[in-house]
């Protein structure tokens, strides 16, 4: 048996959920770019994922947690080591906290629409900015995910982590350093899942502001193409979907990579884009924005790969 096929038996031993390998990125990120992987597993539960890492640890095999894929490019040559679906990661369930406030715990493979359409059942409000949100709990967490005034940082209680000495450790809001668009924690630390904090409300004054949010992002955002979401983060309060159409990028296009005609703060896939092109168009966009104003835009996408 020659060593990569070892390697492929070891993490099939490991990992009772899917375990794919030499397998296409463009099958999973949401803008349908990337080349191959070299493994993609799908643990079952946090026990698993701590067996996985460890082992990867042990052997010294770069590994990245992935929720959604709605937030991530990876590059045309790929990903060299294991990628980490946390999609299996879905148990959800409500309790009660002694103020009165009712505690939602998800972890981190639930996707964000869950939450909110639990929230709108149950008659709780807190999650109500989440709508319409592609991403899952563990990705918006890492990237403070928010809109509409609200981020997850305000309704987090805690958060259970998988650490790099491989022990499990709960973190309470108040010891987590969230900034804008991230949450800060050492290197190949993994989000297993999250206890929010919510309240009881008006069940109609809930579901409402639920659909007018959802409302919102079918008129600004261009969900009839394959994206990302946002690629950058707002510099200093700026939009910089506005910066990207004042310097007159909107619409502009690097093979089927295009600035969105609907939205400047988005790139959508026209049908063929290849990684390169979205990765050329967005450091074009930097050019051109930085040139005009002034403004240096960072990315909230993740990119990975070579």
């Amino acid at each position: 048996m020659d060593e990569a096929e070892d390697f492929r038996d070891s993490l099939r031993n490991i990992v009772n959920g899917e375990a794919l390998f030499d397998e296409p990125a463009d099958r999973h990120t949401s803008l349908g770019v990337g080349g191959r992987i070299d493994a993609l597993v799908f643990p079952e539960s946090e026990a698993e994922i701590a067996r996985l890492v460890a082992f990867l640890r042990s052997n010294r095999i770069p590994f990245l947690p992935v929720g959604n894929w709605t937030n991530l490019i990876v590059r045309d040559g790929g990903y060299r080591g294991v990628l980490i679906a946390l999609s299996r990661l879905r148990g959800l369930s409500l309790g009660e906290n002694g103020d009165g406030g009712i505690l939602l715990k998800a972890e981190a493979g639930v996707p964000l629409s869950e939450l909110v359409n639990l929230s709108v059942r149950e008659s709780l409000t807190g999650m109500e900015f989440c709508a319409g949100i592609p991403g899952s709990v563990g990705g918006a967490i890492r990237m403070n995910a928010g809109a509409y005034g609200s981020e997850i940082k305000d309704v987090i209680a805690m958060v259970r982590l998988l650490e790099p000495s491989g022990g499990f450790r709960i973190a309470t809001s108040d010891t987590l350093c969230f900034s804008y668009r991230n949450l800060d924690l050492p290197p190949e630390t993994i989000i297993i899942g999250a206890v929010f904090r919510l309240r009881r409300g008006n069940a109609e004054e809930i579901a409402g502001r639920t659909r007018e949010i959802i409302e919102k992002r079918r008129e600004k955002h261009p969900l009839e193409f394959r994206n990302a979401g946002s690629v950058f983060k707002n510099p200093q309060g700026v939009p910089a979907g506005r910066l990207i159409e004042e310097t007159g990028l909107k619409g502009m296009r690097i093979g089927d990579a295009q600035v969105s005609e609907k939205h400047g703060n988005f790139i959508v896939n026209r049908g063929h884009a290849t990684a390169e092109e979205i990765l050329n168009l967005i450091a074009l966009i930097r050019q051109r924005v930085f040139a005009a104003t002034g403004y240096a835009l960072e990315t909230e996408v993740k990119i990975i790969g070579e």
